[in-house]
């Protein structure tokens, strides 16, 4: 990546922009107020305020790094998730083979900052987006993408928009993970006249099999199995057909963040194919992990014996309102906490420095700039206190947040993660 790119997230000015940082910071560059490292609790910041830990951020990067090296897979992590280039860094840093992404806005933002390896996990048939495409694959030798196809018509389409392209873009047949999931193609012999339509192109190169096992219909660990066995074989079969003869090695990938176990199973099963084989998992949810649905979800829960994500974010808001004994309002909503999935957790109230837990207190609703809360006999909070609340679902938390401060144990601000949605 661009260390001259990410050295610049440093120079930009603090501002209005950057809701929850300190008001006297304005005027300062992020690297000014980062090198002051503010505590979050008594530094300035106003809440509502979502912060990053910093010790469990390390932990998750380095437990999928192990993860993925022990069962023999390149990763490839969904950037959707974050869209934060220092995380993308991290990543790579730990080992990553590239950044998985989902739409040409992101890849745009990727290749900003520099990243060299890019999935993009959807079939891209904008003209405009392709032929931006075709000209950083001319100017960048050292630039991959590997990009989905699912359809004879989108083969086409590609072709067209990128005829007299100086590099042929590489491209992966998506397999629909079962009838009424989401994208790819539904039968291996409709995947076969992809996979040919692709072969009288001079514009595509076919280099691998893809799809996403998160959609298998009524997933169940031996569901979701079969199908990963599916698109194994689906890899055979083309490679049988010669259809992999223009590529050196062959990508066979899949993995959200619910059942990447089975994806390392499965692919440990590759059979020997007429290139090597990169094995590549796109998990993304694990950099921050969260404290609902994929706390649920996570592979680690029945694999216990080969770690435990931890979560990440914490977002905290203050009590503004105390109207009854069994009521309270803190001023966080819609436009700072992810609620697409489960409402916030409170987990932690703060007062006078002083943390306990949250006891008998729940977060029943959310308004645009409230959150709602149901307080029993044996909560113990006023006006004034500070609540942290746990989050679910890391991709609709990053989006509301342009600037995030990242925290040691004890509070010390030591870096601001900068998002671009």
């Amino acid at each position: 990546m661009s260390t001259e790119s990410l050295a610049r997230l440093d120079t930009e000015t603090v501002d209005h922009r950057f809701k929850g940082l300190p008001p006297d910071a304005d005027g300062l560059t992020v690297g000014e107020l980062a090198a002051q490292r503010r505590n979050l609790f008594t530094g300035g910041f106003a809440t509502p305020v979502l912060a990053l830990s910093a010790e469990r951020l390390e932990h998750n990067l380095r437990l999928m790094e192990t993860y993925a090296e022990r069962h023999g897979l390149a990763f490839a992590p969904h950037g959707k998730t974050t869209m934060a280039p220092q995380l993308f860094q991290r990543q790579i840093e730990h080992g990553a083979w590239g950044i998985t992404l989902a739409v040409p806005h992101q890849v745009r933002v990727a290749r900003a900052f520099g990243v060299r390896r890019v999935f993009l996990g959807n079939e891209l048939v904008d003209p405009a987006a392709l032929k931006w495409v075709a000209a950083e694959l001319a100017a960048d030798p050292d630039f991959r993408l590997v990009c989905y196809v699912d359809s004879v018509r989108g083969v086409e389409l590609m072709d067209a928009a990128l005829d007299g392209c100086a590099r042929p873009v590489d491209v992966v047949v998506e397999l629909a993970a079962g009838e009424g999931a989401r994208t790819g193609v539904r039968t291996e012999a409709e995947c076969a006249r992809v996979a040919e339509a692709v072969a009288r192109t001079r514009t595509l190169r076919l280099v691998g099999v893809a799809g996403y096992e998160g959609e298998v219909p009524q997933a169940t660990p031996e569901r979701v199995h079969a199908w990963l066995r599916r698109l194994v074989a689906l890899a055979a079969d083309l490679d049988k057909a010669g259809l992999f003869a223009g590529t050196d090695e062959i990508v066979v990938s899949a993995g959200g963040s619910a059942w990447f176990d089975a994806v390392a199973d499965v692919f440990a099963e590759v059979p020997e194919l007429s290139r090597p084989v990169l094995k590549l998992l796109r998990s993304g949810a694990y950099v921050s992990h969260d404290d609902g649905h994929y706390r649920r979800i996570t592979p680690f829960n029945r694999v216990p014996e080969e770690g435990a994500l931890e979560p990440a974010f914490r977002l905290w808001a203050q009590v503004v309102s105390r109207p009854t004994s069994e009521q309270a309002f803190v001023n966080a909503g819609k436009r700072d906490a992810a609620y697409d999935i489960d409402l916030p957790f409170a987990q932690v109230v703060r007062r006078d420095g002083v943390e306990r837990p949250a006891t008998g207190i729940e977060v029943t609703g959310l308004s645009d700039q409230h959150a709602w809360l149901r307080t029993s006999g044996e909560a113990d909070l006023e006006i004034g206190d500070w609540l942290g609340m746990g989050l679910s679902h890391p991709c609709t938390s990053f989006d509301k947040w342009p600037l995030i401060p990242v925290a040691e144990a004890d509070g010390t601000v030591v870096e601001y993660i900068r998002t671009f949605f």
